[in-house]
């Protein structure tokens, strides 16, 4: 099929997507920027189209997919309104900056709970958090795999009780 073939099909069959961009979007404006984005991405992808399917089916594909992928771009964004007369879009990808001395008490509060758990409790709970698995501990210390997930949940539950204010 030529470029001009295509391009008169696209022409033709396209009245029929307003509708379905309105009942997609709920705004007029809106409407009309998927339909022209509908439209230029069906010029742009006319190689993926096969001659002789339905060329609706084809296009409401396209017009769902931008309409969900732009959704989904906006329920990640960040946007917030200003309250002043002229109401502007104010992006709000601020962050707040960690106070790394603060981070650093904690860790250190959390290390010495650490050291002062009972040995039974440490020893398992520490090649826990070292990454060994419950087997790999339980074999390390030869210990039943029961009583190594145990004393592990013992110290999570001790750790939790000194340090409750986390």
């Amino acid at each position: 099929m030529s470029t001009l073939e295509f391009n008169q099909l696209l022409l033709v069959n396209s009245d029929f997507l307003n509708p379905f961009a309105i009942n997609l979007t709920r705004d007029k404006e809106s409407a009309k920027d998927l339909v022209q984005e509908t439209l230029y991405k069906a010029i742009a992808n006319r190689e993926k189209y096969i001659n002789g399917t339905n060329i609706k089916a084809w296009l409401y594909t396209i017009m769902r997919n931008i309409f969900i992928n732009d959704y989904r771009k906006k329920s990640k964004q960040h946007v917030i309104f200003d309250t002043t007369p002229n109401d502007f879009l104010l992006d709000f990808n601020q962050s707040a900056i960690s106070n790394l001395a603060e981070s650093k008490l904690r860790l250190k509060e959390i290390q010495t709970a650490v050291y002062h758990l009972p040995s039974i409790f440490k020893e398992p709970f520490l090649l826990y958090f070292d990454g060994y698995k419950y087997h790999e501990i339980a074999g390390i210390l030869s210990e039943p795999l029961g009583t190594i997930k145990s004393r592990i949940h013992f110290a999570r539950k001790l750790l939790k009780k000194q340090i409750s204010r986390f």
